[in-house]
């Protein structure tokens, strides 16, 4: 297949999924810290929550207004 100009190849590539660089070490860089210690279930299912979310969407970081869509779907309200 031939590209023309203007066109671009939708192409997602899982870098996690590479071989790690010999000159870093192989860890995943997260908005949150990842302790998964957490004494509230409620946190850790709102941790799990967001990263789902930016996983599904391919996000690295996420904006309040889409905190605020994984609080809601968790069945919070105000």
């Amino acid at each position: 297949m031939q590209q023309t100009f203007g066109e671009q190849k939708n192409e997602f590539v899982d870098r996690r999924q590479q071989e790690a660089d010999s000159r870093r070490p192989s860890v995943e860089r997260r908005q949150f810290q990842d302790t998964r210690s957490y004494a509230n279930r409620d946190v850790q299912e709102l941790a799990e929550a967001v990263d789902q979310y930016k996983m599904r969407h391919r996000r690295r970081f996420i904006t309040f207004e889409e905190l605020y869509e994984v609080v809601m779907s968790l069945g919070y309200h105000k």
